[in-house]
């Protein structure tokens, strides 16, 4: 009937088309909210040193906007940097990270890293808010030996546009720390069997690069029961991180959603035809 209340013609392209535009709109805006700039990072870490030569606690790391500096060469040591130089905790360092730059992609990398072992972690990093690189970890038997970046801008690991553009990092011997926190002594030095290493004598210095005392810890057993020998260099490869990335990929449950929603679209449309 041509004045009936309910108008099936006219109420039938209405309802068709709001249906329609609530698709077009979720598949035009949900993927953005997903994907966003994101790529995930897999950063590769491997022990180069020689057999029996020094170990790594685990890695402390970072990807953030350049401005959280961890150290500076000829300065004493911060409370956040002395735990992890001299027992390889990096909680402190964590945090002061993270209170530094809000939005850093902050994690950990396995545990004790020995002579010839690798391990890997993923991370989700976006890189055109994110696109610098800092690292830490303690070299073991010592008091105080670290690896790390004493620049906040020293790596730049995603160009202006997001590309990767450095694919690792190499560490030599002659790039280890002295944090100059802890004065050298066997008998307190962090991973020697039998030893305490959360006991210390402080030094009271400055941080700067120290790779030759190892030396002097030659012929002592490990907490991992080898026996220490140095056999390090100023050139000896000890530390490698390399990186590498891939897109982010949609998750399944988007695809789902919008294929659930026209579902929706045809199971109306054919129940207002029949009504019709």
């Amino acid at each position: 009937m041509s004045n009936s209340v309910y108008d099936s013609s006219a109420f039938l392209p209405r309802t068709m088309r709001s249906l329609l535009i609530a698709v077009v709109l979720m598949v035009l805006s949900m993927p953005v909210v997903v994907q966003a700039a994101a790529v995930q990072v897999t950063v590769n870490v491997q022990n180069l040193a020689p057999t029996n030569s020094v170990s790594f606690t685990p890695l402390n790391l970072g990807f953030h906007q350049g401005i959280f500096d961890s150290f500076n060469i000829g300065q004493p040591a911060n409370s956040a940097l002395t735990p992890l130089a001299e027992v390889g905790d990096g909680s402190a360092w964590q945090s002061a990270f993270a209170a530094a730059d809000a939005t850093a992609t902050l994690g950990t990398i396995g545990g004790v890293l020995q002579p010839g072992e690798s391990l890997s972690a993923n991370f989700l990093v976006d890189p055109i808010l994110n696109p610098y690189f800092t690292f830490a970890a303690m070299a073991i038997p010592s008091n105080d030996f670290f690896i790390g970046n004493d620049s906040p801008t020293a790596f730049q690991l995603f160009d202006n546009a997001g590309n990767l553009q450095l694919t690792q990092i190499n560490q030599t011997a002659r790039q280890i720390w002295d944090a100059g926190s802890e004065v050298f002594d066997p008998a307190t030095a962090a991973f020697l069997s039998g030893v305490d290493g959360s006991l210390n004598n402080p030094q009271n210095s400055v941080v700067s690069f120290n790779f030759a005392e190892l030396a002097a810890l030659n012929g002592l057993t490990t907490a991992a029961g080898y026996p220490f020998h140095s056999n390090l260099t100023a050139d000896s490869q000890i530390y490698n991180i390399s990186f590498e990335v891939s897109p982010v990929p949609e998750p399944q449950n988007v695809a789902m959603l919008i294929a659930g929603l026209l579902i929706l679209v045809g199971v109306n449309m054919r129940r207002l035809q029949q009504a019709t």
